[in-house]
């Protein structure tokens, strides 16, 4: 980490107000300084001089006859709103006027018109799509070197994280923006880098940038990059420093060329891996990834092992019943431009985020669609935001939006894209630092994982498989974001696990792998599910086995190299993809000490497995299975004639499940309803009656698989609404029920001993962290991460 950064480092780039997106400032004809621009941009000359004169004749004496405003009108002179409006839009905003500012309309003749607008255009005109005198390279070697600038932003990627991010200022301002800048850094103030000098009640000072304020706390980013929320009973008092902590810029004219001219061109991150990896932050290593402390939420289930059980208990059964809402954070979904798609409208019905926080040093991440947002832990108030539009014209839970969370290994935070882009997001910034696409050619991909961090590198999936893709597994460095290895899971011709699809090239065979898997550092495997084969239902062209469809995997993290696989079902016609979580549990079983991995599978079997060899120790039942009598010794299902009627149509689903070492046993949301059986093309093959469905949280005895207790759920059973489940070492479960209801139950038999009405969709898995000495619980209900606490 960087030292503190004080007024007296001889730095040219300024980290407080230097490169204001939006806003008027002071036209390069008003700057008295050497221009910087080469040209105005092409097609736009001929109409300038024209354009002058009928500015000077209609527009000059409200807006100004430098363009720089008055108390009358705005400045037209680098406005960022005017930059981001297309010409159609000027045209129709001369022509029409704004009444409701007292702006009259200009019916003037086309000619005139165009006129005028290319010359507001020339006002404003980004540096990237202008000519910059300049050497841009020597502007580089400047910003990294003897300027010092890369000690306080960072440009894609490379740098510190203190002051605004410069990567894309090229397309958010105009070169004499950026000169007025560098020769004026008090003149404007970035929002969020406001500096301010917080005094505390004991006594100590932090000074630094105001990033979010309400009149009851305050979150500050020191001169270091960290963060500080403080609350109102800590506050003595805050004064605001309104000059930069830099000094205007000191170089040559020539220097000042170079560095404007290298800024100019910073456009943006684009998709591919980065070319270096120069960040001078270091944050969180992997180390403390395998070893959370207990008040850490560091991955996707709060540990590698996938078991969504916390050490924390300060929350616990004789205080429980006390819990109340602490905060709530909404989603803002209006930003989205919703898909018109029968798909769509249909899950919308019962909409819910699927996303888990990440809580690392203070600070809480969470995802929305194709979007994500670093909070205040104590008081869920937004530190900063990531987002971009959605993808059209995609399928499935992607176009839903979909999206489960987000991993953090470095100063960094990962998260994937509708479109199945895996992409790195600076932590304290927010900011892009690289972007790859995973799919090499266009098909039906979409992701929705929350990936996983091992070692060095960021592991995510891949969803489709119900519209056909070939599925993959695929690991990226974390630094630059390059390809590591890729795994098939259709494999081509030549490979294992071909021959199990008959003679027809499975192409497009499925194999999703969208539900985040777990790792053991003691073996180094990596452990995933797949999901399952395309046609879901017909399976003409689809003979055999369909490898590696429907199974666990286990692999070398290193190389995604295949350890071991198991099928949890072969041949699967019934839409029971095995991406469902995966327990790594080390305990006393059957009176040997062993390496266990823990599975409820959606085809209805509950699996104990040795995981260092993928041998099944148990596999029974959890709920009721009329497609197969049980699991032969052979680990393969032993199947049933059809009857009409398949159960379950869906035993579970990917939520959350737990384990306990207090109780020994294993929580699971089921599902206890049949379904109609389809023939080979789709279509009903029988009118046979269906029972309504029902679910249940249950808890099972890993030793026998016997239900040990049960709590059946009021609520629809329709619909992807399954609640995950949290346990802890208070005794503890939490989960959403599918009446909308956040409770908590007696780990011991499932007494109900506290719940909240939320009447939202309950869809996600909860979490629990530790935040000055205070345990939280979180819960996404519906569009809204909730938090709740103890008095």
């Amino acid at each position: 980490m960087n030292a503190p950064i004080n007024a007296n480092q001889a730095c040219l780039c300024q980290h407080s107000s230097a490169f204001r997106i939006a806003g008027s400032c002071v036209v390069a004809l008003a700057l008295g300084a050497t221009p910087v621009t080469g040209q105005t941009p092409p097609g736009t000359a001929p109409n300038l001089t024209e354009g002058t004169k009928i500015y000077a004749q209609r527009c000059a004496g409200c807006h100004g006859a430098d363009a720089r405003g008055t108390d009358k009108a705005p400045a037209l002179a680098e406005n960022g709103s005017l930059r981001d409006s297309s010409i159609q839009e000027l045209r129709d905003l001369i022509r029409n006027g704004a009444p409701a500012s007292g702006m009259p309309a200009f019916d003037l003749p086309a000619m005139e018109l165009d006129a005028l607008v290319a010359l507001v255009r020339s006002l404003n005109v980004p540096a990237a799509e202008n000519t910059v005198r300049g050497d841009p390279t020597a502007g580089e070697l400047l910003f990294f070197g003897k300027g010092k600038c890369a000690s306080c932003h960072m440009v894609s990627g490379s740098g510190a994280a203190i002051g605004p991010d410069l990567t894309n200022v090229g397309r958010k301002m105009t070169a004499d923006e950026i000169q007025a800048k560098l020769a004026d850094p008090d003149s404007h103030t970035t929002q969020g880098y406001e500096l301010a000098t917080v005094q505390l009640r004991d006594g100590n000072t932090i000074r630094g940038f105001v990033r979010t304020r309400s009149n009851f706390d305050i979150r500050l980013q020191d001169l270091t990059g960290q963060f500080h929320l403080i609350q109102e009973g800590e506050l003595s008092a805050v004064t605001e420093e309104k000059q930069s902590i830099m000094p205007p810029a000191k170089a040559s004219p020539e220097e000042l060329r170079d560095l404007i001219a290298y800024l100019g061109r910073r456009t943006g991150v684009r998709a591919g891996p980065a070319k270096s990896s120069a960040s001078k932050e270091t944050g969180i290593d992997f180390a403390r990834i395998s070893n959370p402390k207990p008040g850490e939420w560091l991955t996707y289930n709060g540990s590698l092992t996938g078991n969504r059980y916390s050490e924390l208990s300060q929350i616990n059964a004789t205080n429980v019943h006390q819990l109340t809402p602490k905060w709530i954070f909404s989603v803002p979904l209006w930003k989205n431009l919703l898909p018109d798609t029968s798909y769509f409208v249909d899950n919308m019905r019962y909409f819910g985020l699927e996303t888990t926080p990440i809580v690392a040093d203070g600070v809480m991440y969470v995802t929305g669609p194709n979007s994500a947002f670093a909070l205040d832990p104590l008081t869920g108030r937004e530190i900063w935001e990531y987002s971009r539009p959605r993808t059209p014209g995609l399928v499935g839970d992607a176009a839903l939006g979909t999206n489960r969370g987000v991993a953090v290994l470095g100063d960094k935070v990962f998260m994937v894209t509708d479109n199945a882009h895996l992409i790195a997001l600076n932590r304290t910034t927010g900011h892009l630092m690289w972007e790859v696409g995973m799919p090499d050619e266009p098909q039906h991909y979409g992701s929705t994982v929350a990936p996983l961090v091992v070692k060095d590198l960021v592991i995510a999936g891949v969803s489709g498989a119900d519209w056909g893709i070939r599925g993959f597994l695929a690991a990226y460095k974390a630094s630059t974001g390059q390809r590591v290895w890729r795994l098939w899971t259709i494999p081509g011709k030549a490979e294992p696990g071909y021959e199990t699809w008959g003679s027809k090239d499975p192409a497009f065979g499925g194999g999703s792998t969208w539900l985040t898997g777990s790792y053991d550092p003691e073996t180094d495997t990596l452990y995933w599910s797949a999901g399952n084969p395309f046609p879901d239902s017909d399976d003409r062209d689809r003979p055999g086995d369909n490898l590696y469809t429907n199974c666990i995997l286990a692999l070398h993290p290193d190389t995604g190299k295949l350890k071991w696989y198991y099928q949890v079902t072969p041949h699967d016609v019934d839409d029971w993809d095995a991406n469902a979580p995966l327990v790594l549990v080390d305990m006393n079983y059957l009176g040997k000490d062993r390496k266990l991995l823990l599975h409820a599978d959606k085809n209805g079997f509950f699996y104990v497995l040795d995981r260092t060899d993928g041998h099944v120790l148990l596999a029974r039942n959890f709920v009721r299975t009329t497609w197969a009598s049980g699991i032969g010794t052979d680990g393969r299902p032993q199947r049933l004639p059809e009857d009409g009627l398949v159960c379950p149509e869906i035993g579970t689903n990917w939520n959350a499940t737990a384990f306990t070492p207090v109780t020994r046993l294993y929580y699971v949301v089921a599902l206890e309803k049949c379904g109609v059986k389809l023939t080979s093309s789709g279509a009903k093959k029988s009118n046979t009656e269906q029972e309504p469905g029902k679910k249940y949280l249950r808890a099972l005895d890993v030793e026998t698989g016997k239900i040990a207790w049960e709590a059946p759920q009021i609520g629809p059973v329709e619909g992807k609404r399954n609640g995950g489940v949290l346990a802890t070492a208070g005794g503890i479960l939490f989960y959403g029920d599918p009446s909308g209801d956040v409770e908590a139950l007696d780990e011991r038999n499932g007494k109900v001993l506290w719940h909240f009405p939320t009447s939202g969709i309950n869809k996600a898995s909860p979490m629990t962290y530790a935040v000055g000495a205070k345990q939280f619980v979180v819960l996404a209900v519906g569009p809204n991460i909730l938090c709740f606490g103890l008095p």
